[in-house]
């Protein structure tokens, strides 16, 4: 349900009626009714005037403002192990960039080469986790990655925005090339920052984080577009 969702088959304005839908999906209700009350919760759904749930449309405008603010957060976060001394836990390591000189380097370098092998190991079979509820992982990599800079609150907040920007964040994730890139991309960026290469990593996470949301905005548009063309010819109105 989640994934037809995204992809706009249900239209916009009709309401989800749990009969049609449990029908569709050879289901019972029972499984259709948590589905929905799942789906509202996250924000992909909203109440319907007649009852039930409708598809919702999230507030693009307020989602860009979240992600300049979780853009922001992430790079801080980042700089943030740069001529940083003492203050921080685990296995730390000092150090200046090969070619830009950076400077002392405090991350948790162990958290740092865990947070890679995990990442590495999804680099196996990514059609496996085309899935909107990818998304969640992605997340983990993020706050991870902030929280081996030492500022435990920074990462607090970035996992509340990210959780209000979730309900678009999720279109960037339903498909394998999606799940190759953005692999490939957190692996990098670790490797820049081990490296000891901030402005490097850097640049790195900021090109990523633009481009999954350039992705990610683009196709919830237009899954709103299909939404309202089929305002017309819903097959699960209730």
């Amino acid at each position: 349900m989640k994934r037809r969702l995204l992809i706009g088959e249900f239209p916009f304005g009709h309401r989800l009626g749990e009969e049609r839908l449990a029908s569709m999906l050879e289901v019972s209700r029972t499984p259709v009714r948590e589905a929905l009350a799942r789906l509202h919760a996250e924000g992909h759904v909203q109440r319907h005037p007649e009852g039930g749930f409708e598809p919702a449309f999230p507030d693009m405008d307020r989602i860009a403002e979240l992600y300049e603010v979780r853009k922001s957060l992430e790079l801080t976060a980042l700089r943030r192990t740069v001529g940083q001394t003492g203050g921080q836990s685990g296995d730390q390591t000092g150090g200046q960039s090969s070619d830009d000189g950076d400077g002392e380097m405090t991350h948790d370098r162990s958290a740092l080469l865990e947070l890679r092998r995990d990442w590495v190991a999804l680099e196996d079979d990514p059609a496996e986790h085309a899935d909107p509820d990818f998304v969640l992982v992605d997340e983990d990599f993020h706050i991870r990655l902030a929280l081996s800079s030492g500022n435990t609150a920074l990462a607090e907040v970035l996992a509340t925005i990210n959780e209000r920007i979730r309900v678009v964040r999720v279109h960037d994730f339903l498909t394998e090339e999606r799940i190759i890139a953005t692999v490939e991309e957190h692996v990098g960026i670790l490797d820049g920052l081990l490296e000891g290469n901030v402005e490097r990593t850097v640049e790195r996470l900021e090109a990523h984080i633009d481009e999954s949301a350039r992705v990610a905005s683009q196709r919830a548009l237009n899954a709103m577009v299909r939404m309202l063309a089929g305002r017309t010819r819903s097959p699960i109105n209730a």
